[in-house]
């Protein structure tokens, strides 16, 4: 099996995905904490199809502007169709090189994005840096120990999980733990005032709720399918393993979290 080499969640019903799985009441909070308020010029790196754009585009009014910034044309293209309003635009953008022709924003944010660049991720975040004015907010938000957290789970399920992760990190660039490096980014960019919150972001449990059904069965359809992983353990490759997999989840007894941590600074005005 070949290892994917583009977007690892990529298919045709990536934007229901996304769009399904984003909270607008967690979106909202978290952007409250990480100081966004009315009449700020925010950027939302990594925007996809433009919800959270959206969201951090009603925080800021009025007098505000949001830009959403992404590199797929199609979520893009859906963003502008569906979300584009005075004071919110969307732009494409490569985020692994300086993000130019934007000038200067008073909160940058990037959420789930990093996790997808692990080698790469400081310097993406050495870009928003940039694009931050001085005494300005950048936020960064992501999932620490992804898909890993489960109880109840057979051991030869367990064993697989992480080692298609492992595959992931080695050959996709993929990161499951990018959420305990947030806070030295900062840091090692010279940011102040630097705070840190970790809360739950997966906390499944009892039966399954039908957004946590389509979200995981996407994920493991997806990612690991595409992971390039023998399936070693499984007879039946694959298909034996997404049998099991959907055997544990979708059981109430199943309990699976996630943290997520966000970490917000303010870069230094001299």
């Amino acid at each position: 099996m070949q290892m994917y080499s583009g977007y690892l969640m990529e298919s045709d019903d990536e934007i229901e995905r996304l769009e399904k799985k984003t909270n607008p009441d967690t979106v909202r909070e978290q952007a409250l904490w990480a100081g966004l308020a009315p009449g700020m010029r925010a950027a939302d790196v990594g925007c996809g199809p433009g919800m959270t754009s959206h969201i951090l585009h009603r925080i800021v009014q009025p007098g505000g502007r949001v830009v959403g910034i992404d590199l797929s044309e199609r979520r893009l293209d859906h963003a502008t169709r569906k979300y584009t309003a005075p004071g919110l635009t969307f732009v494409a953008r490569d985020v692994t090189r300086p993000i130019t022709g934007l000038g200067l924003f008073d909160f940058v944010w990037a959420r789930f994005l990093l996790e997808y660049h692990r080698t790469r991720s400081f310097d993406i975040v050495r870009h928003m840096a940039e694009l931050t004015r001085p005494g300005g907010i950048l936020c960064l938000i992501d999932l620490d120990y992804n898909c890993l957290n489960h109880f109840g789970m057979p051991d030869r399920l367990a064993a697989t999980l992480r080692g298609c992760m492992q595959k992931l990190e080695r050959d996709a660039d993929f990161d499951p733990h990018m959420g305990i490096k947030l806070y030295s980014f900062l840091f090692d960019l010279g940011f102040e005032e630097i705070e840190v919150t970790l809360q739950p972001h997966h906390l499944i449990y009892g039966e399954l709720k039908e957004v946590d059904s389509f979200n995981w069965t996407r994920k493991v359809e997806m990612v690991f399918r595409r992971s390039g992983y023998d399936f070693k353990d499984y007879p039946g490759g694959y298909d034996e393993f997404y049998t099991e997999f959907q055997s544990f989840f979708t059981h109430p007894r199943r309990f699976t979290y996630t943290p997520v941590i966000a970490c917000r600074g303010r870069r230094p005005t001299c």
